[in-house]
């Protein structure tokens, strides 16, 4: 969510810009802690979201994030 928020700053918007959120873990066992840290990064209603569990993400990774985020 980090790193997802300095992209959304080099391009002028802030996480409450975003629309729409894809998830995509390795293990839907951690959905739980994936739901504790979003909830940390928006401060009104969430975004929609859809969230999968996959059999493998690159670099090994056990979440990955894509956002839809529209300047308001």
């Amino acid at each position: 969510m980090k790193i997802l928020g300095v992209l959304l700053e080099t391009s002028g918007l802030i996480y409450d810009d975003i629309v729409k959120t894809t998830v995509l873990l390795d293990d839907m066992n951690d959905f739980a802690k994936v739901n504790e840290e979003y909830a940390k990064y928006f401060t009104e209603l969430f975004p929609a979201r859809s969230c999968f569990e996959v059999a493998k993400l690159p670099k090994n990774a056990k979440v990955e994030i894509e956002c839809i985020a529209i300047k308001k």
